[in-house]
């Protein structure tokens, strides 16, 4: 980069960073407005007068002003104490507008200022270093051939903000960017000030929370709204942009990159702890995502008709054309377009043939797509006459993306995965054979004898199941799920659905009885010569610590049985292996979950490899820190590297969604990103010796702080008697789970049970409190007692921190926990805690962790302050801080007020207003889910 790119894109970032603090002011400025209209001057004046004193404590901590700031707090009248939250709340909603904005300004600053450079991190800077490294054309392909990344959204229930909400943002969002535009005249800008300020009064008159929780197809919806809104038009810019860049570094190649970035859905699929979510609908779901599918076609292929208006007057179109024409008016009948009249503009005649048949496909009609690949073909015939008279413009531009488009999404817009829990199986199973006679009591065997008798059913081609035999009910809906998988393949392609994943795997039986129910419907079955089909494939879900540490044996296992290998080659010899982080870390804590994946993803590449097969591994990631959380390209590169061979998934859940692909400009980025990942992860695979050098006993080093970890963990969640009762009175864990904001319920069973609690309201309890304990907790101890004192440890730690990724990315993800938690305010939350002796001694131990970690992160990361490594976060942390604090003040007041009325007793005002102050401290943290 030369000094005067340099120079200049310094000052750019200058001049960005205060159009972002002029938007944050103006947003301010207009929300002070509102509370004015809505209040009087007596609410803006309270409102800024709480958020003067939370910055001058956060700037200085003063005993006496602290007083007098939880004082004003507490004598806050009902009415206006309700405003006063929706005011706080109102405004991190405003200001995450802003923060977003400013990526997509930044990016475009960057691009602006550097000309033809490379932005780090982006697709071209990816290629380029292929060219700079010297990677040959065909080495380049096979990476290419070898990458694979599905995004799949779940329906988590962390995103806390109304679909009516996020609505209200996109415009506001939209606005905000214009007052960039220089061109803009005064009248103009008064214009769009008069018409943000009307969105933020409908935002503030717009009820933030859900009257009731959403339906399994209110969720699937939801989901489908990123889809239209941005990922429809997203995904395949960032091909394109792929091809672009290949074709400038390697132009000898006429690029056409394979369907390496894809998106996938549980929502509507995941009937784990959902009873809502049937046979039925499932069934509902894969028919919305077609609709959408088809009606994206239909829009794109309408808009195409006016593009198209190339006459024979002037053009000689393709003979493939005319006769695909020809066979077209024979075959199909046009009633639900216009016919095109003029005869000299075969293209509008074509797209109207092909829009019918669309219309055909939707009805189920005579004359309809089979498949997508029959509508590819009819583009293909229009691309290439385009190119027969050298329209190739037009062709690159309008029919190469919807072919792409096509290529992506099918006729099924996202795949979906079914998730069910073992135990279901296994009731379904025993009650099945019980009623053949195979067995008396399934559930009851060894392990041994079940794999056994399994293998000995997935080679019998006879039947288990009969029509004339009445099942339970539970065991009906299990069998009901392969029939509408079987027949969904059918219907809307084979790859709508090929994953079938089952939680809480600790046995290769688990996922055997799948594939013999699977048997049962047509998915897999072994024909008279002896071939193995196979559509449908077993997927483990590994939860817990000691899930991670069976899980190499059990594919091992499996692998072993001929008919289970014949199936993975059935699958294209690859397997999908998901591991659960949120389970992991609730199980053993940050620092043990990370380590112990990290072992896990490489004995189970090792033990795949025996058999010659490549795996797919699935990280089930939340948007939390204490579940996984962090950048997508970060948490791609975060792999070891040889452990990407055969693709990677992973979840996209929560408030993620939102604010990854809310908008289009920062779901292009983001997905960019991980395509720059991808390739670099490849590279590095591919070319070990590239990667940083890592000395030999780092795994050591690693392996000994993990396990001292996981007992100082431990000793505190499961041995401590007391625990339990300090985390349910010292977090608002009750209050979330009234937060409307899923169809699945927060626990797996009715049970106050530690293991039954969800992962999701454990970490989101422990955000809203401050402490965010699960994402640093036990990590500064087990450090103390590797180093103990010693100068020589610690510069290995620091040396660890530079050059071993696995270690660096830890740190880093420590910094941010650290960053965020606030120890002055959970010892408000502690505060409820009834029994006193509790209270002091666990939270005295909290405390002792939370310094002992702060001051270890700083000696090995060599910061003076915590997230001196990424400015811009720790600015954005430190700047919203002062405006949570009121938000976490009032709500411990709240709890405190609602946990004293009696239990036959109920106040709805009350617990709406604790529910008002959950989803301002959401928006505040931001990755909370």
């Amino acid at each position: 980069m030369s000094e005067q790119t340099a120079t200049s894109l310094t000052a750019n970032k200058a001049n960005a960073n205060s159009l972002l603090r002029r938007d944050v002011r103006f947003l301010g400025n207009i929300l002070g407005e509102v509370l004015v209209h809505q209040g009087g001057e007596e609410l803006l004046e309270i409102v800024e007068k709480i958020r003067e004193m939370s910055k001058s404590l956060r700037a200085e901590y003063i005993p006496e002003l602290y007083d007098e700031f939880k004082s004003t707090i507490a004598s806050l009248s009902p009415d206006i104490r309700h405003q006063v939250i929706r005011a706080f709340a109102l405004y991190f909603q405003l200001v995450n507008i802003a923060e977003q904005n400013h990526r997509i300004r930044r990016k475009r600053d960057y691009e602006r200022s550097a000309g033809e450079g490379a932005q780090p991190g982006s697709i071209e800077d990816a290629v380029k270093v292929l060219k700079e490294r010297n990677i040959a054309i065909e080495d380049v392909k096979d990476m290419l051939n070898g990458i694979s990344l599905e995004l799949v959204m779940t329906a988590h229930p962390t995103e806390a903000t109304r679909r009516a909400v996020l609505d209200i943002h996109k415009r506001i969002a939209s606005d905000v960017m214009e007052l960039d535009d220089p061109t803009l005249t005064h009248r103009e800008r008064e214009k769009l000030r008069e018409k943000l300020l009307n969105e933020v009064f409908t935002l503030w008159q717009t009820d933030e929370l859900r009257g009731r929780k959403p339906t399994v197809i209110d969720e699937v919806r939801n989901g489908l709204f990123f889809f239209d809104e941005t990922l429809f038009e997203a995904l395949p810019n960032v091909y394109e942009e792929l091809e672009r860049c290949l074709a400038k570094y390697y132009p000898d190649e006429n690029w056409h990159v394979p369907s390496y970035l894809r998106f996938g859905s549980w929502i509507g699929g995941d009937r784990d702890g959902n009873p809502s979510v049937k046979a039925k609908v499932t069934w509902e779901t894969l028919t919305l995502h077609r609709a959408l599918a088809l009606d994206k076609y239909s829009e794109a292929l309408q808009e195409l008709m006016g593009l198209l208006s190339f006459s024979t007057n002037i053009v000689e179109v393709s003979p493939e054309l005319v006769e695909s024409i020809r066979a077209d008016r024979e075959n199909v009948e046009l009633n639900c377009v216009d016919i095109w009249r003029n005869e000299q503009e075969p293209y509008r005649i074509k797209v109207g043939y092909i829009l019918q048949k669309l219309a055909n496909t939707r009805e189920g009609a005579v004359n309809r797509y089979e498949n997508p690949e029959g509508l590819i073909e009819d583009l293909k015939i229009i691309d290439r006459s385009l190119r027969h008279h050298f329209a190739d413009y037009a062709a690159d531009t309008h029919i190469r993306k919807l072919v792409r488009q096509v290529e992506l999404f099918g006729f099924h817009m996202s795949k979906l995965d079914i998730r069910q829990h073992s135990q279901e199986h296994e009731n379904a199973m025993t009650e099945v054979l019980q009623k053949m006679h195979i067995v008396d009591n399934y559930a009851a065997l060894e392990e041994d004898a079940k794999v056994e008798l399994l293998a000995k059913l997935l080679n019998d081609p006879r039947p288990l199941t009969s029509g004339h035999l009445e099942y339970s009910e539970s065991t009906r809906e299990c069998l009901d799920v392969y029939a509408t998988v079987y027949r969904a393949q059918k219907e809307f392609g084979i790859n709508c659905i090929s994953s079938y994943l089952i939680s809480m795997t600790e046995a290769a039986s688990d996922m055997l009885e799948v594939m013999v129910f699977a048997k049962e419907v047509g998915l897999f079955r072994k024909e008279a010569d002896g071939t193995v089909r196979c559509t449908l494939q077993s997927v483990p879900l590994f939860e817990t610590i000691d899930d991670l540490h069976a899980a190499p044996g059990i594919m091992k296992k499996l692998f072993e049985l001929p008919i289970y290998r014949e199936a993975v080659s059935a699958m294209g010899e690859v397997h999908e292996i998901m591991l659960g982080y949120s389970d992991s870390n609730k199980d053993g804590g940050v620092v043990t979950a990370n380590w112990e994946l990290r072992v896990a993803l490489n004995d189970i590449t090792a033990s795949a490899g025996e058999f010659g097969v490549k795996l797919k591994f699935f990280h089930g990631r939340g948007g939390a820190l204490g579940r996984g959380g962090m950048p997508l390209n970060r948490s791609i590169l975060a792999q070891p590297p040889h452990t990407i061979g055969g693709g990677i998934k992973i979840t996209e859940q929560g408030e993620v969604l939102s604010s990854r692909y809310g908008l289009h400009d920062i779901a292009y980025r983001s997905l960019e990103q991980a395509t720059w990942a991808l390739i670099t992860a490849a590279r590095l695979a591919k070319y070990p010796e590239q990667m940083p050098k890592v000395e030999t006993d780092w795994d050591d080093i690693a392996r000994t702080i993990s396990e001292t970890a996981l007992n100082k963990y431990q000793d505190l969640i499961f041995r401590d008697p007391d625990f339990m009762t300090f985390f349910k009175e010292s977090t608002p864990l009750a209050e979330v789970g009234e937060l409307n904001i899923g169809s699945r319920p927060s626990k797996r069973k009715n049970s106050d049970r530690f293991e039954d609690l969800r992962a999701i309201p454990w970490v989101f309890a422990w955000t809203q409190s401050r402490y965010l304990l699960p994402a640093w907790y036990a990590s500064g101890y087990a450090i103390e007692q590797f180093v103990q004192g010693d100068n020589g440890r610690m510069q290995k730690l620091r040396d660890m921190y530079t050059r071993f990724p696995f270690f660096r990315s830890l740190i880093d993800n420590l910094q941010m926990a650290l960053a965020k938690a606030d120890l002055l305010i959970a010892r408000e939350y502690a505060g409820m805690i009834k029994d006193g002796t509790i209270r002091d001694r666990i939270f005295g131990q909290i405390e002792e962790e939370y310094a002992r970690t702060l001051r270890l992160i700083l000696d090995i990361t060599g910061q003076s302050e915590i997230l001196d490594n990424v400015p811009v976060i720790q600015e954005s942390i430190r700047l919203r801080n002062p405006y949570v604090d009121p938000l976490s003040y009032l709500q411990v007041q709240l709890l405190t007020e609602l946990r004293s009325i009696p239990d036959d007793s109920s106040d709805a005002e009350l617990l709406r207003e604790v529910l008002l102050t959950i989803n301002g401290i959401a928006a505040g943290l931001r990755n909370t889910g």
